[in-house]
């Protein structure tokens, strides 16, 4: 019979001991965070992924730390580090604490932006100390990341004794803490899938456009151009804002919507809905007088037929 590891006795929150750590999912994030917070001091004792990319991230980002399975790797750490998708990590913290591996004192840490404390309920019921630790990132896998830690934001959760070992453990990956309260994860995260995953589609979108409209090298030709609005967003908000909606330019949406369903239709819908918002906003801030708006939103409700509000329109012009 083996006997299970020892363990030292667990650091108090906000010492600089460093935390015998354990990563349970060695994907994008995990292998990555992993390597930072090696980096830093901490020791990780193990780390379990199922895929052979993650096995592979283990050898290359995490040389000589053994790869176990997930409750071998619970019961090894004082810190376990959960980096599974979000759909999984509720069965994988219960699955842990009913195996035994999960046991006071220890901190488990996940990495989910939708989730909080509530996720880790039967971890922290068994004596655990949870914490949600979000990094506001896009990760490659690679040794690329860790320079990109730096200065990145965390979306955190974590109550009132675990906050000084949250925002030590986040100094230790570089970055900075964003406190989140629990009741607001979902729209935490929400924001960030708006704003970078949906950008991924409507880049590739674009790029689609200007390579039908014959460009040999889109992204050269756009990548000015997205790099400087941006920039521009990200300082002035809506005062950003250019363009043919902005500027009233009625007969130029007009055309961009008839040359989209000839040449790219398939970017119609996406086209409209970002058109419709930008609308709106430019109402609302005052630069674009109603009448225009008006006329611009009709157009926009007649280009894709199939939703209600362009059944109508569309039957309308018609009858006209």
């Amino acid at each position: 019979m083996t006997q299970s590891p020892q363990h030292p006795p667990h650091p108090e929150a906000g010492s600089t001991h460093a935390h015998r750590i354990g990563v349970v999912g060695a994907g994008r994030v995990g292998a990555v965070l992993a390597a930072a917070l090696r980096s830093a001091g901490h020791e990780i004792v193990a780390a379990a992924g199922e895929s052979g990319a993650s096995r592979t991230r283990i050898e290359t980002l995490l040389p000589g730390v053994p790869a176990l399975k997930p409750s071998a790797v619970a019961r090894a750490c004082d810190v376990l580090l959960l980096t599974v998708p979000d759909d999984m990590l509720r069965n994988v913290v219960e699955m842990l604490t009913a195996s035994g591996a999960i046991r006071p004192g220890q901190y488990v840490v996940h990495t989910s932006g939708r989730h909080g404390l509530d996720v880790l309920a039967t971890a922290a019921a068994a004596g655990a100390r949870p914490v949600a630790l979000h990094p506001a990132m896009t990760f490659t896998g690679t040794d690329l990341d860790l320079d990109r830690l730096a200065g990145c934001v965390f979306g955190v959760t974590a109550g009132d004794a675990e906050k000084a070992f949250t925002e030590a453990l986040v100094a230790d990956l570089g970055g900075r803490p964003m406190w989140v309260p629990e009741e607001r994860r979902t729209l935490y995260h929400a924001g960030l899938a708006h704003g970078a995953n949906h950008l991924v589609t409507l880049v590739n979108e674009a790029l689609e456009m200007l390579a039908a409209a014959g460009a040999d090298q889109p992204a050269d030709t756009l990548r000015p151009l997205l790099q400087a609005a941006l920039d521009n967003a990200l300082a002035y908000g809506d005062a950003a804002l250019t363009g043919p909606i902005v500027r009233g330019d009625v007969n130029t949406v007009r055309a961009h919507l008839t040359d989209l369903r000839d040449s790219a239709p398939h970017t119609l819908p996406s086209y409209v809905a970002m058109a419709r918002a930008t609308l709106t906003r430019a109402v609302a801030d005052g630069r674009l007088l109603p009448i225009r708006a008006a006329k611009i939103s009709g157009l926009l409700d007649a280009a894709v037929p199939g939703t209600p509000t362009g059944q109508a329109a569309a039957e309308r012009a018609r009858l006209q």
